[in-house]
Formats: structure tokens, C-alpha cells, sequence
């Protein structure tokens, strides 16, 4: 499993049974690292159909 959907489901099962604090912090740790794996794999992707 990637590491950015982990991070979603932990942080949304602690949301739900009221660790709002941390949770909603690994919900958005797992926002960012989705962002930012989807523009590294665009770049790449822009990057590699050029050559």
C-alpha cells in the first residue's frame, strides 16, 4: 500500500474515534505526500515524452 493512503486511513480512524488533533494531522501529511507524488509523476512522466 503507498505510504499516502496509509496515512489517510490511520488519520481517518483517529478522527473517528475522536483524536482529532493527530488525526487530522495525518490526513493532511497524506494529502501532501498524494500532491506531491502526482506532480513528480507528471514532471516525469512531461520530462520522458519529450526525448
Amino acid at each position: 500500500m503507498p505510504l499516502w493512503l496509509i496515512l489517510i486511513i490511520v488519520g481517518a480512524i483517529l478522527v473517528v474515534l475522536g483524536i482529532g488533533g493527530v488525526g487530522s494531522f495525518l490526513l493532511w501529511i497524506g494529502v501532501a505526500v498524494l500532491v506531491v507524488s502526482l506532480i513528480l509523476a507528471l514532471v516525469g512522466r512531461g520530462r520522458s515524452s519529450r526525448i
